[in-house]
């Protein structure tokens, strides 16, 4: 038998190397996971000398095994895609999750936190809309609800946020840019919606500067989610000027980067790496459509696995304790470059 003190149950998942979503199941119900798993997880209990808290389980159980997950878009496959991974975690882990979207309207972000307090929630998953979210009345639900937030933050709201490093992502796709052809100019709407933008912004002037380029801001008209759009009609605008400062251009995020695809397509001005394109385009984020756009789009794709999996496990974690973090966790997975024709 190990000495090793065992707090809860993340650390015997630890120290096993078994999840902690299978040794739930396992906790609820021994017959759920496969006997192989089954064995080794009491051959673990053995040696580590691991107890659950069933007291804190059941008071789980007793406050419904409901976990929210709220999202800014349904629509949006890119949230859809976080939305799935996160879910998947939440049922293996035994719980029922009940994801609502907000449609991009902070009122019905409010509204869908108001219906699952009611439902009285384990807790709750947040993708908060972001410079448009009523912090104030989200701070106030997540007083009385453990609530992990991912893929924007609102300081200081919540358990914790797990989501992307914006300076480690810009900084690998600037430095790719820079190193292959023109350093690029920055694209993004003037007044961004989600917060991920103004950090994307900061950190590609950063990232120019180090590089010893004259960052360029492309800020263009338009408020709300409809990125495509704004990326069409303000690119479109932008491009028939014919005063780019550069011939490459990094979009705020892939929405926009589509967008603006599609302008130059309009334009006539070939986006691409051969000797006949005008301009190269990247992105930011490895949506779903990325990869089939024309030309495909180069951009930074997000870790969105690892940010489901451990907004999940820390949210479990939560649960299982039944102890309001005593301070908030911050967690940034690095982005990975993802070099396609486009740029």
């Amino acid at each position: 038998m190990s000495d090793s003190k065992i707090r809860n149950m993340d650390d015997f998942a630890s120290v096993s190397g078994i999840s902690r979503p299978t040794i739930s199941k396992y906790f609820n119900d021994a017959d759920s996971v496969r006997k192989s798993t089954r064995e080794r997880i009491e051959k673990a209990l053995a040696r580590y000398d691991y107890q659950p808290n069933f007291y804190a389980m059941n008071q789980n159980r007793r406050l419904t095994k409901n976990v929210g997950i709220v999202i800014p878009y349904m629509s949006d496959p890119f949230f859809a895609e976080i939305a799935r991974n996160v879910e998947n975690h939440v049922i293996a882990a035994g719980f029922r999750p009940i994801v609502l979207g907000s449609q991009g309207n902070p009122e019905q972000e409010i509204e869908n936190l108001n219906n699952l307090r009611l439902i009285k929630p384990a807790g709750v998953l947040l993708a908060p809309l972001g410079r448009m979210s009523d912090s104030e009345r989200i701070a106030a639900f997540c007083a009385d609800v453990p609530t992990v937030l991912f893929d924007a933050n609102i300081e200081n709201v919540g358990e914790a946020f797990i989501g992307s490093d914006n300076e480690q992502s810009i900084g690998l796709i600037v430095e790719y840019l820079c190193r292959t052809g023109e350093p690029p100019a920055f694209f993004e709407m003037r007044k961004p919606t989600n917060p991920n933008a103004l950090k994307r912004r900061n950190a590609y002037v950063r990232s120019m500067e180090r590089s010893g380029h004259k960052p360029h801001l492309i800020q263009v008209e338009g408020e709300g989610w409809d990125f495509e759009e704004i990326g069409f009609r303000e690119g479109s605008r932008v491009l028939a000027d014919r005063t780019l400062p550069t011939d490459t251009i990094l979009c705020s995020n892939d929405r926009l980067a589509i967008g603006l695809l599609s302008a130059a397509y309009q334009l006539g001005m070939p986006v691409g790496l051969g000797e006949n394109c005008t301009l190269r385009i990247a992105g930011h984020d490895d949506h779903p459509f990325s990869r089939y756009t024309c030309p495909t789009l180069t951009t930074v794709s997000q870790d969105y696995t690892s940010i489901a999996k451990k907004s999940a496990e820390t949210l479990f974690s939560l649960i299982e304790t039944e102890q309001r973090a005593q301070s908030r966790e911050t967690t940034l997975f690095d982005g990975r470059l993802v070099m396609r024709g486009s740029a």
